[in-house]
């Protein structure tokens, strides 16, 4: 008879046959930085994430370093907006601000950028606005500006995030045009159009203030468009293709690993974070259980890259074990 339990007796031969990994190298934590002073402030549709001021953020970058989290990926919040999103491109703006102080204090952590409009501009879509629609076109010098203002900033990579047809081409021919063709771009290469965002709009203040992004973001009904919108961005030069959200879109992710050579990154998104805080705060669930079994299932799936706001929690439980 054939007995695979032959193979899941003890912890130890389980340990010798296990298939999939989860590691500290996997993981990218998100930042929220306001621009201000004396911020930390609690995300209250996010237990445990805050959003913080440079002159306060050094305590959270240091328990980052000290668990061996490899990266770190910014959300800018400026004091002002407008209706084209300009501090994108302020070299002395929020963000340019992060890149130069994290670079400085902490030059062991690799710094990426998301790249896009939303948290910018006061009617919070992510671009120009014409004809109460992102104007795709319009809006592609302005992704230039940002990136190179983000380089010239020093970050290590960008992660352009708006759902732009030719967004990243627009960012390889910008980036190599201006002296820096060693900068990697991790595109949000298939992202939807999905209700697991809502924490992240309390976070980073980025609710549309009309309409919804269903013009520029996928429909979660489709499977095969993935592979188009990935197909596009690979072509252009992207580096590293994600998928976000993560755990809804599982099949999607082994789509990418089994049709590109490339990394596939995914986006653990607030939603997705936020109802295992919720069910464990109710003591519904195993919260720890939960969460290394979520992510587990990306890995298995054929993430290389996981970017998480359970970055943190993940890597003590690693480190304990």
């Amino acid at each position: 008879m054939n007995r695979t339990r032959r193979l899941r007796k003890t912890e130890n031969i389980r340990r010798l046959v296990r298939e999939n990994k989860l590691t500290i190298d996997d993981l990218i934590y998100p930042l929220f930085i306001e621009e201000g002073i004396n911020i930390e402030t609690e995300i209250v549709s996010m237990p445990g994430i805050k959003r913080f001021s440079l002159d306060t953020i050094s305590k959270e970058l240091d328990e980052v370093v000290a668990l061996d989290i490899p990266a770190v990926l910014l959300f800018g919040i400026p004091s002002k907006k407008d209706e084209t999103g300009s501090e994108t491109w302020n070299d002395d703006g929020i963000m340019q601000k992060a890149v130069r102080f994290i670079k400085k204090n902490y030059p062991s952590l690799y710094v990426i950028t998301d790249v896009c409009f939303c948290e910018y501009t006061s009617h919070g879509h992510c671009g120009i606005i014409h004809d109460n629609d992102v104007d795709n076109d319009a809006t592609l010098p302005n992704i230039a500006k940002q990136v190179i203002s983000h380089a010239k900033a020093g970050v290590d990579m960008v992660a352009p995030s708006g759902m732009m047809d030719g967004m990243i081409d627009t960012i390889r021919q910008a980036l190599d045009n201006t002296g820096f063709p060693n900068i990697p771009i991790m595109s949000y290469a298939v992202k939807y159009s999905s209700a697991f965002y809502g924490p992240f709009r309390d976070a980073a203040d980025s609710a549309p203030t009309f309409g919804d992004r269903r013009t520029y973001q996928m429909d979660p009904a489709n499977r095969d468009e993935g592979l188009r919108e990935a197909t596009f961005d690979d072509q252009e030069g992207a580096d590293i293709l994600m998928v976000k959200p993560a755990l809804a879109y599982l099949d999607i992710i082994r789509d990418l690993k089994n049709n590109f050579d490339r990394p596939i990154a995914c986006y653990n998104v607030s939603g997705e974070y936020a109802m295992i805080k919720a069910a464990a705060a109710k003591g519904w669930i195993d919260e720890e259980r939960v969460m290394m079994e979520s992510l587990l299932s990306m890995k298995r799936a054929g993430a290389d890259i996981i970017i998480t706001y359970f970055a943190k929690d993940v890597a003590k439980v690693l480190l304990k074990k």
